[in-house]
């Protein structure tokens, strides 16, 4: 059993921070960031650390590589004050859409970063829903994968789904949205959608279903730019969809996401808080409601530090 547990967090995303310390009915723990004018950061702990087990939390959001070294510097700071064991809670993990080696002469840097982490001190990782489960494999520490399934599934399940049915956005989603459609009771369709190049949106092409006059939801693990989803909405309503909902876990909201995502056909999209949503997006996009992550992230953690099994809360 390690000593006493402390909560630090970066400053990607201090309102979560600030939630999961919150559920967890304790302070984040004292810390100083400071960036020069050279754009070098230096990080201080301002409490004692020693023997502790240190949960740190920081997000991937722009400034994507700022942020991946702040934390960095984090790990390495409260290592070299001795801290017991730190774990690195990372709502969304950095680099995820680089998971494999399809074109010459690339890095795989999803790998590179759980390098990075561990050559920092990190004694595991937490996270939540991967781009691809495969990543875990990149650890040579423990790591956990957290899902918003049940977060987003508890959303859906309040509403009136008598005429519903989930909408897989292409072929590589169907695995996933076929466990949803499961958890739901619902019949499920499936977009065929084609990317021809590193263009970040793809292009729907046609559907394998009946989605007239029904209550259509997608889920997906992330939205960037939007033009994907704003695209499933309209082959959709060209279907006959009455209605499009769409289920989201992390909000990247990228590139001018917010103007394609105020002009989509959709009538609600929810997506969590492990990326920071600024009320400025939020205003723009009159259909989108954010679910927060920090119960499920404090129970984890606690469950950790008591050496507690996850799969109460590692729904698969």
């Amino acid at each position: 059993m390690f000593g006493e547990m402390k909560v630090f967090a970066g400053s990607s995303h201090p309102e979560l921070a600030r939630g999961i310390a919150a559920q967890m009915g304790m302070p984040l723990g004292a810390s100083r960031i400071t960036r020069f004018t050279n754009e070098n950061i230096k990080v201080k702990i301002d409490e004692n650390v020693r023997e502790a087990d240190v949960f740190l939390i920081q997000t991937s959001c722009p400034p994507v590589s700022d942020n991946l070294m702040e934390m960095l510097i984090m790990i390495d700071a409260l290592k070299f004050a001795s801290a017991a064991r730190i774990t690195a809670v990372m709502p969304y993990y950095p680099y995820v859409r680089s998971d494999k080696k399809d074109e010459s002469r690339i890095s795989i840097t999803a790998r590179l970063v759980a390098d990075l982490l561990q050559a920092a001190g990190a004694d595991r990782v937490l996270t939540m829903t991967l781009h691809a489960p495969q990543i875990l494999g990149f650890f040579r520490i423990p790591a956990d994968q957290l899902l918003a399934t049940p977060i987003l599934l508890n959303h859906f399940h309040t509403q009136d789904r008598s005429n519903s049915m989930v909408v897989a956005t292409d072929a590589g989603a169907a695995k996933f949205a076929g466990h949803m459609a499961k958890r739901l009771g619902l019949p499920m369709a499936i977009i065929d959608k084609r990317r021809y190049d590193d263009a970040e949106q793809a292009q729907s092409v046609a559907l394998i279903g009946d989605v007239k006059g029904k209550d259509c939801i997608i889920f997906d693990d992330e939205i960037a730019t939007g033009g994907s989803i704003k695209e499933a909405a309209r082959i959709l309503r060209e279907f006959g969809a009455r209605r499009v909902r769409v289920g989201i876990t992390h909000p990247i909201l990228s590139g001018n996401a917010t103007e394609v995502l105020s002009t989509a056909d959709l009538d609600e999209l929810v997506v969590t808080d492990t990326i920071p949503v600024s009320e400025e997006k939020r205003r723009a996009i009159p259909q989108l409601k954010v679910l927060s992550t920090a119960k499920i992230f404090g129970d984890a953690i606690r469950r950790i530090h008591e050496g507690r099994s996850l799969s109460e809360i590692m729904e698969s």
